[in-house]
């Protein structure tokens, strides 16, 4: 699957997996490294956004109970709304938390412990 056809639901769905394989932090852990992996493949590296990708495994892996990941999404449709991170990130802050992870700085995330 190439990174054009991989939109914001496969990313959600990616993240849902790996909570559900690794948990947290191991879920972020790899994700990021999918997703890094899959835009130098695309030869796209700068799509890679380090922040953006562990803050939404967070988001999912504190909604992701029992269930599918259908599931979840029923329960907590706002997990499709892509602007969801602007509860917890000014624009301005993660236009500049490209490169390495940045705590929220409007709304905390949900309480997991991620590594840097």
């Amino acid at each position: 699957m190439t990174h054009e056809h991989f939109g914001h639901r496969e990313h959600l769905e990616l993240a849902w997996e790996a909570v559900r394989r690794y948990g947290m932090p191991g879920a972020a852990d790899h994700v990021c490294e999918h997703l890094k992996q899959l835009t130098a493949y695309e030869r796209k590296p700068q799509k890679y956004h380090h922040t953006m990708s562990r803050a939404w495994v967070v988001l999912v892996a504190h909604h992701a109970g029992a269930g599918s990941f259908e599931d979840c999404i029923a329960d907590y449709p706002e997990l499709l709304d892509k602007r969801l991170l602007a509860r917890h990130y000014r624009s301005t802050t993660l236009a500049a938390a490209r490169a390495g992870w940045v705590e929220p700085d409007l709304l905390p995330l949900p309480d997991f412990r991620v590594s840097k």
